[in-house]
């Protein structure tokens, strides 16, 4: 995060258990607070944990006590399916900025929308690379929430889960406001506009230098059918 803090083109952070998990991370708020102290000014988006509401708001209002520029990640439901746009609209009453997440419907989206009427500022993430691995285009959804947005000054659409470059410009062709981006995504970058008879040549070296480099052979000798 330090280091992409430094990229021109990163406005903001956002994280989640599983991420913090894969990283090794034990202490929740201990590697929070280390990571506003580092990154003062820009968004950080750092997600409650329970799965009960009361205890949901509890972290929510701690999370957000830890600086001005942190959004606190609110699922769209529990574990059990139920909607979490009650606590959503008594958070964005008190003045929490939210990040509402793992949305993947246009219903929710609306009512998701709806909840944050009142929230100072907040983001709702809609997972278009998830739905795009059931089959399904998510440009159309991703589209749609857009117009249910617009009216919403305070609100801003994000596109999670990007699984590929060209989702950062099927994300501005809709007008979705944000998109998240791996490492992997930002390192593509350099390939926007790329000469494709030049990428298929590289590509040809690739396969032939990795063949060399494994030391693969084949008998070519003839061989003797009875």
């Amino acid at each position: 995060m330090c280091a992409l803090y430094r990229h021109p083109l990163i406005r903001g952070f956002t994280t989640n258990p599983t991420l913090m998990r894969k990283a090794g991370i034990t202490d929740y708020e201990n590697f929070a607070r280390g990571v506003l102290a580092a990154i003062p000014d820009r968004p950080i988006s750092f997600e409650v944990f329970s799965d009960d509401f009361g205890e949901m708001e509890q972290q929510a209002l701690k999370i957000a006590s830890w600086g001005r520029n942190v959004y606190v990640k609110i699922p769209v439901t529990n574990t059990h399916g139920e909607p979490a746009t009650p606590l959503i609209r008594s958070l964005s009453s008190k003045g929490v900025k939210l990040n509402v997440t793992a949305l993947m419907t246009t219903q929710q989206v609306s009512d998701v929308a709806e909840a944050m009427v009142g929230c100072p500022s907040g983001c709702i993430s809609v997972f278009a690379g998830r739905i795009a691995d059931t089959g399904r285009d998510p440009v159309p959804l991703m589209r749609e929430a857009v117009e249910i947005l617009r009216s919403c000054s305070n609100l801003e659409l994000i596109w999670a889960s990007p699984r590929e470059l060209l989702n950062v410009f099927q994300a501005d062709s809709v007008g979705c406001h944000i998109i998240t981006a791996t490492n992997e995504i930002l390192n593509k970058l350099s390939l926007v506009g790329k000469d494709l008879n030049e990428y298929s040549l590289e590509t040809v070296k690739m396969f032939r230098d990795d063949a060399v480099k494994a030391g693969f052979e084949l008998n070519l000798q003839k061989e003797a059918f009875a």
